[in-house]
């Protein structure tokens, strides 16, 4: 009865995450109805993109494309994302089938890059260091009937062990056609390898399909680099077994089991690969909204320790509960001290998943603005954070009189967050400053 009991908490969690990360036009729904005839493409051939910029260290920050971003609005709008992406070039994530993307091969052999081609190449356009998400996966590789796709199945459905070497040589396919992309995620959230019997995920099925994209990806081309597990860390507020736990809750035993697996059993790997959200599953954000950040730094600290050091990813990451009342101040303020937590546990990317959505109007989170391409407060953040604080950058240690104002600091930059709701003056870095009620502010350290 417990089990189940804790089984239903998770479903629970799986549906908040794909709440706060989706629009109202994201997911399944924004799809036509299941059974779709799969469109198929004449051949054509792969669009010549250009290298990505090179770049004096890895960026850390970007974001992923969801089902509408900017290769879908105007021309306009696509120039000022442009400009909002590329002024300080970051990673740009997409995945092959959902989310913007449809289906990449709808009967075997037969593939359709049409959306990826669109996608990739605005990518290129806006300065993106490209990543690629290996989900998800065409309906005949999982059950379903060649030359169709039933949307409202695709991100709940995995892979078939018989067809395992298939969704390997799908993956080879799109390393050959986008030869400048040179960084992999396989799979989101082991979507569909969960083990109902047990309570508890397949990592033994989403393994052995891993090792095999692994040696495929690396047989095009061995500078690519791979990463999984890519499983979802969740919490409970309640006081449950694990080997993780802290004020900001108790991390669900089960992903880290499922993670040490895949770090025994993969063939390989150049990055490890997780995401979760600070909310928990049955009480919301422990202690308060700010310091539940500190789970990020965790779950990274116990990931370096338990894969002897894999640089570590997290493909999505939240921090807002589902139906809040946060205006975007506070919003921006809680994301800025999660990037904190992240930089400061020596993350080696962090993806935004940018909630872009379809029309004009409110666009909570966003980069810009629906319609018009107006940049929007996350924007400016990530591009600092891009900016001044890269993987690898030596951080230092800047103090604050009062605790509730927070600080990241190297040698010619800082930003500060004030995580209070009233405005607050403190003394930092040498200087007496007075932010406004959730203020993001950055200051020039050393004459730079």
């Amino acid at each position: 009865m417990g089990a189940g009991i804790i089984a239903v908490l998770l479903v629970a969690g799986i549906m908040t995450y794909a709440a706060m990360r989706s629009g109202p036009d994201d997911g399944p729904d924004a799809y036509a109805g299941g059974g779709e005839i799969a469109s198929t493409a004449p051949d054509e051939p792969a669009p010549t993109l250009p290298p990505p910029p090179e770049l004096d260290a890895w960026p850390r920050w970007g974001v992923t494309h969801t089902q509408y971003s900017a290769d879908n609005e105007s021309s306009e709008v696509q120039d000022q994302a442009r400009h909002l992406l590329g002024r300080v070039p970051m990673l740009q994530n997409q995945h092959i089938m959902g989310w913007g993307a449809g289906n990449p091969e709808p009967s075997p052999g037969q593939y359709n890059f049409t959306d990826l081609n669109r996608r990739l190449t605005f990518m290129s356009s806006s300065q993106a260091v490209p990543v690629i998400t290996l989900c998800c996966a065409p309906d005949w590789m999982k059950g379903g009937q060649a030359g169709r796709t039933d949307w409202s199945k695709n991100p709940t459905v995995a892979v078939r062990p018989e067809h395992f070497d298939d969704y390997a040589k799908l993956a080879a396919r799109v390393a050959q056609q986008y030869p400048t992309v040179e960084h992999y995620m396989v799979w989101n959230e082991f979507k569909g390898f969960w083990n109902e019997s047990a309570h508890r995920w397949d990592a033994e099925g989403y393994t052995e399909m891993y090792n095999k994209v692994y040696d495929a990806l690396k047989k095009v081309n061995p500078n690519i680099k791979v990463g999984g597990p890519y499983v979802p860390i969740e919490s409970t507020k309640a006081d449950r077994p694990s080997e993780l736990k802290g004020p900001y809750g108790t991390v669900d035993q089960r992903a880290l089991d499922a993670i040490e697996y895949w770090i025994k059993h993969k063939k390989g790997a150049d990055f490890i690969v997780v995401d979760g959200a600070t909310v928990t599953t049955d009480g919301g954000n422990v202690p308060d909204d700010f310091a539940a950040t500190a789970k990020f730094s965790a779950i990274t600290e116990w990931l370096k320790q338990k894969s002897g050091g894999l640089p570590v990813w997290w493909a999505e990451w939240y921090v807002e509960p589902e139906n809040s009342d946060w205006t975007e101040e506070k919003r921006v303020a809680v994301q800025a001290t999660a990037l904190m937590e992240f930089a400061k546990s020596g993350v080696n990317t962090a993806l935004y998943w940018n909630p872009q959505v379809k029309g004009r109007g409110e666009c909570p989170g966003c980069l810009w603005r629906p319609g018009t391409g107006e940049e929007l407060p996350m924007a400016g953040l990530l591009s600092g954070f891009t900016k001044w604080f890269p993987a690898g950058v030596r951080l230092e240690q800047v103090g604050s009189s009062d605790p509730r104002v927070r600080v990241l600091a190297q040698e010619h930059q800082l930003v500060m967050v004030n995580t209070a709701g009233t405005a607050v003056t403190a003394t930092v870095d040498g200087k007496q400053v007075t932010l406004r009620p959730y203020e993001v502010q950055w200051s020039g350290r050393g004459g730079a």
